[in-house]
């Protein structure tokens, strides 16, 4: 077999780093943060866009200003959510303003008055029959200003004279913006004129369609930071287990990921780090307590001896968290590193605080969960979806690897950020020793 050519592995790594790039940032502007790659993505769009329809069935539209890369749901509570400069994220308030935000600009003129901006969207509140945060109070008026400023990222306005910020002013700022109503056409990619409200909406957006469980997995794979085995039905279940060694060539090709296969379930992994809104370990008092409160409940709540029924073992994918134990373990983290590690006063004076900000990380890193009810049980498929595997084929049994009830549950993929070392005797003589790292729960 002949060696690629150095205009092969060349043309790889360009479409590569232009993949890279909208999936990490659906929108980009040839003028915007990522102008210098704006060029590759034109060069390659139609490789693009077919690559992006055959694997994950997204839609991209190139234009000669902007790409944009119409991505899919996973359903309710698995989106990627939109966060203030603070990192504080947006309330169902800042949403509201957006949406209405984007009403008003498909229509607007090109330049306009922030203040004429500001009575647009009160009115168009109005005609939607939606109750706002009071504008007129300095709350509404930081959650409007929330709102303006994602759309001056992502270039939808651009501030002419002055800033969107001026709302805040005591005197009533003024600023004259920039209107790019192609752009606020394209930033919505979720079917509106069929929903019937946004639950619906949410529910038609993950709708995998003709591509089924195929594509599902795909993008719960793409999009989430580890997908665990009970998080999908028998029928994805089925098509990732007789897939998942092809799935991870593919995927290492297309966007240079490499797929985690365990028992418990699959992750890719970025070796450049940079495919994720989402750092652990990382800096700051949350991300630093999230890591040594993840290692220690692992360390306490590991089961002795999981498996895989395939070998006769009991599948765990999560195990129950005792009532009170996170704030015992974050009191004792506070003591021990609050002060020496320099932590926010904030968290360090308020335990509740920073439970939230901590169990909020560690959720939406697929490390701990509340208990519920799951994709395989039903929960959250589209109406008329596939959930069963094919008939005869025999699947991975995930009753009872979590528990149900209420309370947390510490899920599986925990245990990769609080590895356990056993040190066994080398087989082959004169070798030392043999260390090796266990992983699963």
């Amino acid at each position: 077999m002949s060696l690629p050519s150095t205009h092969d592995v060349a043309l790889a790594a360009e479409r590569r780093s232009a993949a890279r790039l909208l999936l990490a940032h659906p929108l980009v502007t040839s003028d915007g943060r990522h102008a210098d790659l704006f060029p590759l993505i034109r060069r390659h769009a139609d490789w693009l866009g077919k690559r992006f329809q055959q694997v994950l069935g997204y839609r991209l539209l190139v234009d000669s200003s902007y790409a944009r890369l119409f991505k899919a749901g996973l359903g309710a509570g698995a989106g990627h959510r939109l966060e203030r400069s603070t990192g504080t994220p947006f309330t169902p308030h800042t949403y509201a303003c957006l949406a209405l935000a984007l009403s008003v600009l498909v229509t607007a003129p090109e330049q306009m008055l922030l203040s004429q901006l500001v009575a647009d969207i009160r009115a168009a509140a109005a005609d939607a029959e939606i109750e706002l945060e009071e504008t007129g109070r300095v709350a509404g008026k930081r959650t409007l200003v929330a709102a303006l400023r994602q759309l001056v990222d992502w270039g939808v306005l651009i501030e002419t004279e002055g800033q969107v910020a001026a709302i805040v002013q005591e005197a009533g700022g003024e600023a004259l913006i920039t209107v790019d109503r192609e752009l606020a056409r394209v930033v919505v990619a979720g079917p509106l004129a069929q929903a019937r409200d946004g639950a619906d909406l949410v529910r038609r957006a993950a709708d995998p369609g003709f591509g089924g469980p195929r594509t599902y997995v795909r993008r719960k794979l793409v999009e989430t930071p580890v997908v665990h085995l009970d998080e999908l039905t028998d029928a994805e279940r089925d098509w990732l287990r007789t897939r998942q060694r092809r799935e991870a060539q593919a995927f290492s090709e297309l966007l240079g990921l490499e797929m985690e296969i365990r028992a418990e379930g699959v992750a890719l992994v970025d070796p450049e780090e940079e495919l994720t809104d989402l750092h652990l370990p990382g800096t700051g008092t949350v991300a630093q307590a999230a890591l040594l409160l993840a290692e220690r409940l692992v360390a306490q709540l590991r089961p002795q001896e999981p498996g895989h029924p395939a070998t006769g073992g009991t599948l765990v994918i999560g195990v129950a968290v005792p009532d009170g134990l996170v704030d015992e373990v974050l009191a004792e983290l506070i003591a021990e590193y609050g002060q020496r590690s320099n932590w926010q006063r904030c968290y360090v004076e308020d335990l509740p605080s920073l439970r939230e900000a901590v169990l909020d990380l560690l959720v939406r890193m697929g490390l701990m969960a509340r208990a519920g009810r799951l994709r395989f049980e039903g929960e959250g498929l589209p109406q008329g979806y596939t959930d069963e595997a094919s008939e005869g084929r025999t699947v991975t049994d995930v009753h009872g690897a979590r528990p149900g009830g209420h309370g947390w549950v510490l899920l599986a993929a925990a245990a990769r950020y609080a590895t356990h070392v056993t040190v066994r005797p080398a087989a082959a003589p004169g070798r030392g020793m043999d260390v090796q790292e266990e992983l699963p729960l």
